[in-house]
């Protein structure tokens, strides 16, 4: 039973549109390709990708399929320092490191000369110019290693193609697989390679087309969209919080530190929640009210599937009731730290030992 106008709306939330911002932005040519619709870096040759069912999309998101993740790393300027990238995704000869062309090169020498061809038709610039752009597709623990790998390679060859070269490198050392792909930033046509955060979502629905034609069921979403308020951070402060949650650094970092400073203002009505997430709340608050629209639409129909996908988005729902912002993430982990901190406390209180009971509740 289609859905008509409602379908549309439904389509507005489950995926997000790109509006060129003509003021301000430094590049203009990207706000142009917004416009038009048009871009190097288009499934299909440049044609715009083709609008998959509302419904399927919006029955993997309420199942909670994996989401797909695929981010730029790093922009590696000069010989030297593509070198040494390429060296880590080798990881120094150890990994087998794949060219566009499906050969495989184990030679670290072959890679340091790899990073000193790409980096030859720069040197003429003034300034240290980007030799090449650094590329993460990853998948939850769990998902076939090689999988992510055959998904990855059809994504760069049909996002990149002919037009740039690529090295691509499969990484199973942590409990996600991922590969790390390399794209030479300066292409045949003289075109640079710099994608953006369209581009950027035009590679997540491609990875999860690929994936998903491998029997691998994923999805490629914004975070309104699935009920959550909180941004990813980056792969050095990522790096930095294990450190701390391993016991080998102690120091918080600095990020954290101004977090929970902020949440605190907040929680104690000394400042106001962000613009932006006073925002995120408001547009998942717009969300839920087209997924009860939709749900209702599911009710109605004659369908046993139909039916069947609003029992489970009615459930999806009653789960979230609001999203969770930084702000609330970081006031719930120092709330569960002094609770932790209280009871640890307690138990450890020399009238406890003592009397193998707990003391009487005194009251400050």
């Amino acid at each position: 039973m289609p859905f008509g106008e409602r379908e549309d709306e439904l389509w507005g939330v489950l995926k997000p549109v790109f509006r060129p911002r003509v003021f301000g932005d430094p590049n203009l040519a990207y706000a142009k390709h917004l416009f038009d619709q048009t871009g190097p870096y288009r499934a299909g040759g440049g044609a715009a990708a083709t609008r998959a069912d509302a419904r399927a999309v919006l029955a993997r998101v309420v199942r909670r399929a994996p989401e797909v993740l695929v981010k730029v790393t790093g922009r590696k300027k000069g010989a030297e320092h593509l070198g040494a990238h390429l060296a880590y995704i080798g990881r120094h000869g150890e990994v087998a490191v794949e060219t566009r062309d499906g050969e495989v090169i184990a030679d670290k020498g072959e890679l340091q000369q790899i990073a000193q061809e790409w980096s030859e038709p720069l040197t003429w610039r003034e300034r240290a110019t980007v030799s090449a752009v650094a590329m993460v597709f990853s998948m939850p623990e769990g998902t076939d290693a090689e999988t992510v790998r055959q998904a990855a390679r059809e994504t760069a060859d049909r996002m990149v193609g002919d037009d740039h070269d690529y090295l691509m490198a499969l990484h199973t050392d942590t409990p996600r697989p991922h590969v790390h792909l390399t794209v030479q930033a300066e292409g045949l046509d003289g075109r640079r390679f710099d994608p953006r955060r369209e581009d950027l979502f035009r590679f997540r629905e491609v990875f999860a087309e690929a994936l998903r034609s491998r029997g691998v069921e994923c999805e490629a979403t914004p975070r309104w969209t699935r009920g959550q308020g909180r941004a990813g951070t980056s792969m050095a402060l990522a790096q930095m919080r294990e450190k701390i949650r391993q016991g080998v650094s102690r120091q918080p970092t600095e990020a954290d530190m101004r977090q929970a400073r902020e949440a605190l203002a907040i929680a104690t009505g000394k400042a106001v929640s962000p613009e932006f997430v006073v925002r995120a709340k408001e547009r998942w608050v717009t969300t839920r009210q087209k997924y009860e629209q939709a749900a209702e639409k599911f009710e109605r129909s004659q369908d046993s599937r139909d039916q069947a996908l609003a029992k489970e988005l009615r459930s999806f729902l009653k789960d979230r009731t609001t999203i969770e912002t930084v702000p609330d993430r970081v006031l719930k982990d120092a709330l569960e730290r002094v609770q932790r901190a209280r009871v640890q406390k307690r138990d450890n209180s020399p009238e406890r030992q003592s009397s193998g009971r707990s003391p009487p509740d005194r009251k400050r």
